[in-house]
């Protein structure tokens, strides 16, 4: 029976010591899971509070950027508005010069016409040959107001758009072109059926210059060709007129288009240098662009582009 107890006894510590090494070990791995947590709970807090003033500062960021913005495009819009403004008042201004400057030098042509007809007798033929050069500056000068004026038209007319036969603006141009110079050797050709959105008056202009330049330039060779057609490239269409004329040295090429801009002397090719700046306003205008290509002695191909 002692013996009995003893083992029972025995048995019982055992199943003791084996309960609170089990118990020991859950409270150490309760103790460890709640660490774990512990831990992972702080650490997620500091990834939330560093998104937190990441999206905070961003977001003041982005507001300061759209207020500069903001302010930007109300400078902008100011600046746009006094620049249209002082552009109308160069153009009124230059408008009203150029038309007042007409009268005193078709009086000055005039008056020396005058005194070559009838005092010619009584002049040396010096005396001539100033009063002609004076006429000859006064008309030379009358041809760039004439010029300064279209210029001016140009850009106070208003844009009316509508569907523009090219083809048939560049025939009339070159048949009027054809007129004034019968004696001419051109072969003069125009691509069919070339249509545009735009306005009719300011693309015959613009036709009617490079034409006119293309016939200008062309007019040293026995046997002349300019030409009229159209383009493809990356689905837009670019219209020109080339010729196999003087051409011109492309390192000038930027210079082409602004007013009393040329590349050749007035004695060889006359001109005033206001036409390719006709051009250039006008095909902006309707919101396309014109360039050039050429090379001295080989021709030149005027190129624009006009939106659909």
């Amino acid at each position: 029976m002692d013996a009995l107890l003893a083992a029972a006894a025995g048995f019982a510590a055992g199943e003791r010591r084996l309960l609170e090494v089990r118990t020991a070990a859950v409270r150490a791995e309760a103790a460890l899971t709640l660490t774990f947590l512990a831990g992972g709970s702080l650490a997620g807090l500091a990834l939330l509070g560093a998104v937190f003033w990441t999206l905070r500062r961003e977001s003041a960021l982005r507001r300061l950027n759209e207020e500069r913005v903001l302010q930007l495009n109300e400078l902008l819009a100011r600046r746009k508005l006094e620049l249209e403004a002082a552009n109308k008042e160069l153009e009124a201004f230059s408008y009203s010069v150029s038309h007042d400057l007409r009268a005193p030098l078709r009086a000055m042509d005039g008056f020396s016409q005058a005194l070559i007809e009838e005092f010619s007798d009584r002049l040396p033929s010096q005396g001539r040959d100033y009063l002609g050069r004076v006429r000859a500056a006064a008309q030379r000068m009358a041809r760039l107001i004439d010029d300064l004026l279209a210029l001016s038209r140009v850009t106070r007319t208003e844009l009316r758009r509508e569907a523009v036969d090219l083809s048939a603006l560049a025939w009339s141009a070159g048949e009027e072109l054809s007129r004034c110079e019968p004696g001419r050797r051109v072969d003069f050709s125009v691509a069919p059926g070339l249509r545009a959105q735009g306005d009719p008056a300011l693309l015959r202009v613009v036709l009617d210059n490079l034409l006119g330049n293309a016939w200008k330039f062309t007019a040293l060779k026995p046997r002349a060709r300019v030409e009229f057609g159209a383009a493809e490239s990356d689905g837009q269409t670019s219209y020109f007129v080339r010729d196999d004329g003087a051409g011109f040295d492309p390192a000038y090429t930027g210079k082409l288009f602004g007013a009393f801009q040329r590349l050749h002397g007035s004695s060889e090719f006359p001109g005033t240098g206001i036409g390719l700046a006709t051009v250039q306003r006008i095909i902006r205008r309707h919101g396309g662009e014109v360039w050039a290509e050429g090379a001295v002695g080989r021709g030149a191909t005027f190129r624009f582009t006009l939106p659909r």
